[in-house]
């Protein structure tokens, strides 16, 4: 079996391939690997075409393979919120929080994770389309890349004034001096509703759930356990990084999760989903507004 995983060297999709690295899937009798789909969408239409048998990634992004969350489902939750962070260059000194000084900026953000952001500004009262330029850094469009890594190196390179990633991308520029975190709506620093508007999740077909119920339920006890794992030692997670991380990537990894195991949790709530939805038909993704159990395969909830 085979799991999607749009970017490798990230703190919040850690536990999938986690969980396959420190052997959580097979002490549960699961033959698991996993492997670089990128962007997110592809990583979703491959579910939909059966090359791979689930996704660790967003949860909106499912809507790419399953309009209309017709034949997929969220089987449990791989952290908590929308967990990408926009940092600035450095020097362009920006403070904390401030979204207004955003407008006029390059910045570069992946396709399907830039609607996280786009939502985001709109609740700023900030038009994503005439106010800043949003757009793929490129390069990173192709097999084998990580977009957070990547841009990092983008933002010091000169190419882009900012960048909308994940933690490992932000505590890279971070730590390197040359970006300033702006908005982290994980911890509350940009508007309340975005925290809801997509998080990452463990997603598969309502065909895999229907037929294979038991190798599902397998897959999210896999999940929990090695969430349960990381909040005990967060050393684990420098124990996968060297088995599929840049060496430098891999010395921070610890320090990334260890700030993140408080959103280490399986569950998703009826919240969630009502403010997916919301997000979801404000950015185009769908017309109608399915119940919480269309989207969430509630069977394995007692799993969580």
């Amino acid at each position: 079996m085979k799991i999607a995983v749009p970017d490798l060297i990230s703190n919040s999709y850690l536990p999938a391939p986690a969980a396959v690295e420190l052997g959580f899937f097979e002490k549960e009798g699961l033959d698991m690997t996993y492997e670089l789909i990128f962007p997110v969408d592809d990583a979703n239409k491959a579910l939909r075409d059966g090359k791979v048998d689930f996704v660790g990634g967003s949860a909106h992004s499912t809507l790419a393979g399953f309009p209309e969350w017709e034949g997929a489902k969220l089987v449990c939750a791989l952290s908590q919120g929308m967990y990408w962070f926009l940092v600035a260059r450095k020097d362009l000194n920006i403070a904390l929080g401030d979204a207004q000084a955003l407008k006029g900026l390059n910045i570069g953000a992946a396709p399907w994770v830039d609607l996280g952001l786009r939502a985001l500004l709109k609740e700023e009262g900030i038009d994503p389309d005439k106010d800043v330029n949003i757009a793929p850094i490129p390069g990173t469009v192709v097999p084998g890349v990580s977009f957070g890594v990547t841009a990092a190196a983008a933002l010091e390179d000169g190419k882009i004034d900012a960048f909308w990633a994940n933690g490992m991308g932000a505590e890279v520029a971070v730590t390197k001096g040359v970006g300033k975190i702006v908005l982290d709506p994980r911890r509350g620093v940009g508007p309340a509703a975005s925290f809801n508007f997509t998080q990452p999740v463990f997603a598969t077909t309502q065909t895999m759930i229907d037929e294979q119920p038991d190798t599902v339920a397998a897959a999210v006890r896999a999940i929990v356990n090695v969430q349960k794992a990381m909040k005990r030692d967060v050393s684990l997670a420098t124990e996968v990084g060297r088995k599929s991380f840049p060496e430098a990537e891999t010395a921070l990894i610890a320090q990334v999760v260890e700030r993140d195991l408080p959103f280490y949790d399986a569950s998703i709530t009826p919240d969630f989903v009502t403010g997916m939805n919301a997000f979801c038909r404000d950015m185009g993704l769908m017309t109608s507004d399915p119940a919480f159990e269309d989207i969430v395969a509630t069977e394995f909830s007692n799993l969580w």
